[in-house]
């Protein structure tokens, strides 16, 4: 009896530690319990930071967000809200450092300002805009706050019929009747200028214009500053109504004049994007984000600076062919700290203004998102394959980096982590690519491992190092795969002509890369190569299918989420014309038929033969649903095992909790059944 028990006591130790290590790995439930950090702000005087953490309850299926703040100098976070059913967001330090400013629902449900001392206490409304507040900036001097509010100037057919008020229609008559998840609300987003804090004497600096700031489903507050005098408003907008808002991406810089009532466009020579306005401290440049292609969303962002007393605007890019954003001038105004794509990361670079020289300031194996200056340090918000975001303190000389935060570091206790390999492979055509080689935890170079092609969306979108909350490598990894995630062709952080590339060319040099990239990491002896998948969303959807039709018995099973399937009724169904007009080149009617539309990847079905499954939105505007059905429904007639899975109340992307878990589930499940 006693050999018995002590046998017993063994294998329950044995199934106990088991049970344990698997309880170790990443999971779905892992994934969506991790806190989300977001909107750092660094105090006026430099000590503290600000920022926001959500976390989502499952069983609710809902989020919180609430506001921290943390010494400069590490240490421990002060929760400044805790209010489990409300969330705060576009949190601000007010400029005298004294409060802290956010936008939360009242008592209706609309979006109100509030403020807040730091340390938690004397929660004070000041705003009551009716239809609510969508963001807002506080002048320096603080007698000044902008905010911006929708203005309903199209009408309904409510209006057009108030006899009929239980009539459920749209009536259009232009394009732009719908955009990326939502379909018209009759409203412009516009800005309103008024005393702070009494939020009196409102004008809208926009009045009567069908035009919008931010520019809808593009940009946030980032995009609207007061001059540090707080005499001006500097602000984007596309100012284009219906079609011509489909067919173009030409925004501007408009400065408003508070006093004369008067706005300026800085920016009407350049006939693409003009994003990102900043000032310096002293007010007297402005530097925003240029792209030249009108119609070309994902064109070099270029650093333009507009001098206010030589009345000059002038490119300091040079010859530095990757994209600048989040800028941030030092205090005396001379070095233009930025973001930039490098090499499938995200780093932190500088320009000294005076000499017009750009240098990269940190490096490493991970991503910065955003950042602030302090008194004497920058900080950022950083992530990677491995690890979600948290601050980071950067030495303005030295770029040394020091982590202030760990947000989530009782959750990733004990938590096995994948091991992130940097391969260099042969394209083609003589080129080098980099691949992402994501490996399980506890990587045994003497197994065989299934492998998994990752294909990135955009196109225009590089592999970086980012932490996804769906597309989680370590997820893969922790299910036993290794993930193959390549900088195929069309994609920044590798010069220009790499990222342009593939404009026109869906089915050409990229899909080479993709296959090139597989191939190289198939070899390697503990991949097994008759256990190899594919997956993807969006552009990496439509490569999902294009690859089905070209793979050549490579593949065991395939994944596609909102993908594009065929270019002719997708162009006829998308809202951003440009987009589709860049880069397939143009409507399908044209004569000749633009070559692009013999890459539809539904002129290859004939050859499809391998299991798939298929994910879509229906609140999807962007690539619609019907592009989904199409695939799955042909994949049905032939006989193919496949499985759709249909969202009706998610976008281009799936964000609410159980939802999110459900597509983790059946998305590594049908891994599991084809290649395990």
């Amino acid at each position: 009896m006693q050999k018995k028990g002590f046998f017993i006591s063994i294998c329950f130790i044995i199934i106990t530690w088991s049970m344990n290590a698997q309880e170790k790995r990443y999971t779905p439930e892992l994934l969506w319990d991790l806190n989300r950090l977001s909107g750092m702000e660094c105090s006026p005087d430099g000590k503290q930071l600000l920022f926001g953490l959500t976390h989502y309850d499952v069983n609710a299926n809902t989020g919180n967000r609430d506001l921290y703040t943390i010494s400069t100098q590490g240490g421990n976070m002060q929760l400044i809200t805790n209010t489990p059913t409300i969330s705060e967001f576009e949190a601000v330090w007010t400029p005298d450092g004294k409060k802290i400013a956010f936008l939360a629902p009242d008592e209706s449900g609309d979006m109100q300002i509030f403020t807040i001392n730091p340390d938690g206490s004397q929660k004070t409304k000041i705003s009551a805009v009716k239809g609510g507040i969508e963001g807002f900036k506080i002048s320096a001097d603080m007698s000044k706050i902008l905010y911006t509010h929708l203005v309903k100037l199209d009408a309904e057919v409510k209006d057009i019929y108030p006899d009929l008020p239980k009539a459920n229609a749209l009536i259009a008559d232009d394009l732009m009747y719908r955009h990326w998840n939502a379909w018209t609300n009759y409203s412009y987003s516009h800005i309103f200028v008024a005393d702070f804090p009494a939020m009196q004497n409102a004008i809208d600096i926009m009045e009567g214009e069908r035009f919008a700031s931010p520019i809808p489903n593009y940009g946030g507050m980032e995009e609207i500053c007061f001059s540090p005098d707080g005499t001006k408003i500097v602000y984007t907008s596309k100012k284009k109504v219906g079609k011509d808002f489909a067919l173009s991406t030409n925004s501007d810089i408009y400065i408003y004049d508070i006093a004369k009532k008067s706005t300026t466009n800085l920016s009407a020579s350049n006939p693409g994007y003009d994003i990102d306005p900043a000032f310096s401290p002293n007010g007297k440049l402005l530097v925003w984000a240029s792209m030249a292609t009108d119609g070309f969303e994902s064109d070099l962002k270029r650093i333009f600076i507009h001098n206010f007393d030589k009345g000059t605007t002038e490119n300091y890019s040079g010859t530095f062919e990757e994209g600048a954003s989040n800028f941030t001038f030092s205090k005396d105004g001379k070095i233009l700290y930025f973001i930039s794509p490098i090499k499938g990361t995200n780093q932190i670079f500088y320009l000294d203004i005076a000499k017009k020289q750009i240098h990269q300031l940190t490096f490493g194996q991970h991503d910065y998102t955003s950042i602030c200056l302090g008194a004497k340090e920058l900080y950022g918000t950083r992530e990677s394959m491995e690890v979600p975001s948290d601050i980071y303190s950067i030495d303005l000389k030295t770029g040394k980096e020091k982590q202030l935060t760990f947000v989530n570091k009782e959750k990733l206790a004990g938590v096995a982590s994948i091991k992130v390999e940097e391969r260099w492979v042969n394209t083609t055509d003589g080129q080098k690519m980099l691949v992402w080689v994501i490996l399980p935890p506890d990587f045994d170079k003497t197994k065989k491992y299934p492998a998994v092609l990752f294909c990135e969306g955009g196109p225009q979108s590089m592999v970086s190092q980012f932490f996804s909350y769906r597309w989680n490598f370590q997820m893969m990894a922790s299910r036993g795969y290794v993930v193959v995630a390549p900088n195929r062709r069309g994609l920044p952080g590798f010069g220009k002509a790499w990222n342009d590339q593939i404009s026109l060319d869906y089915g050409g040099q990229n899909m080479k890369d993709y296959l090139s990239a597989i191939d190289a990491i198939a070899k390697e002896d503990y991949v097994d190569e008759n256990r190899l998948g594919c997956v993807g969303a969006s552009y990496g959807g439509f490569s999902v299918y294009w690859l089905a039709g070209h793979h050549e018995k490579r593949f065991k099973a395939f994944i596609a989420h909102c993908g594009m399937f065929n270019f002719k009724s997708w162009y006829a169904t998308t809202e951003e014309l440009f987009f589709a007009n860049h880069d397939i080149g143009g409507p399908f009617w044209e004569k000749p038929e633009p070559h692009s539309y013999a890459f539809s990847p539904n002129n290859f079905v004939d050859k499809w033969d391998t299991p798939i499954m298929v994910i879509h939105g229906g609140n999807d505007f962007r690539i619609p649903y019907t592009e989904g059905l199409q695939a799955y429904n042909i994949a049905q007639i032939k006989g193919i095992p496949s499985k759709l899975l249909y969202f009706p109340d998610e976008t281009h992307f799936v964000l609410k909790p159980q939802n999110a878990i459900l597509w983790q589930r059946e998305f590594l499940g049908w891994l599991d059944k084809w290649l395990k």
